[in-house]
């Protein structure tokens, strides 16, 4: 049997280009399309599984639970793809599934259900799910967050020129005492010091986009990869 090799060389993002760096924008994007990847893969076990646990007292249960583990086992060579190309990282992709020769339904059936690189990706599937929904929130948050503050006096002249804010409002309302309370990002020096938060909360972005990929690279490794290897 062969095995796929996907190649590349990873390199490391400096600290100081972290946030401009043409790797960090690929593990954003990384992010971003895993939050798709993981609900159609996370879908796709836990309904063929209910379906195949159901149906195991007839003949049914095996033939797909044998479809479940060959999905799962493509999505993982999709994942792997993503990774050598998003995340720098290359990994082999396991061997195909060993059928004896001249084995019938039956026989192929057996051999997928014994495919241990199959249930290693049903198990991906799963754990992934919740870390690659948990890495897309806070990704977007602190890039978000981050470009909007540090972009701030480009365009913060809208308040007062279109809603009638004398800038950013970060609250306004009436306590239980009947006390009114606001606050407005309206200054100079607020703007200023409100855009350096930005510009801070976008290197921290950075860095945090780095370090939920890695979490990403080490499943892909520990779940998806060929361990013969």
């Amino acid at each position: 049997m062969t095995t796929t090799t996907f190649a590349t060389t990873a390199t490391t993002p400096s600290a100081r280009r972290a946030p401009y760096g043409h790797r960090t924008f690929r593990e954003l994007g990384y992010i971003c399309t895993s939050l798709v990847t993981a609900i159609i893969g996370f879908t796709w076990v836990v309904a063929l599984f209910s379906i195949g646990a159901g149906t195991l007292v007839t003949v049914v249960g095996l033939p797909v639970l044998a479809l479940l583990l060959a999905g799962a086992r493509g999505l993982g060579r999709l994942e792997l793809h993503r990774v050598h190309r998003q995340l720098g990282l290359p990994l082999a992709a396991p061997a195909p599934v060993a059928v004896p020769e001249g084995a019938g339904f039956w026989g192929r059936v057996g051999a997928r259900l014994r495919d241990g690189a199959g249930w290693r990706a049903v198990g991906y599937q799963v754990l992934m799910f919740p870390w690659r929904v948990f890495s897309f929130c806070v990704a977007v948050t602190l890039w978000s967050t981050g470009l909007a503050l540090a972009t701030l006096p480009v365009w913060n002249w809208v308040f007062p020129t279109y809603v009638g804010w004398p800038g950013y409002r970060l609250f306004d309302y009436t306590d239980a005492h009947h006390v009114h309370h606001a606050y407005y990002i309206a200054s100079f020096w607020q703007v200023t010091r409100a855009s350096l938060v930005g510009i801070g909360l976008l290197l921290l972005a950075a860095w945090a986009t780095h370090l939920l990929t890695n979490v990403s690279r080490g499943a892909a490794r520990a779940l998806l990869a060929d361990w013969s290897s």
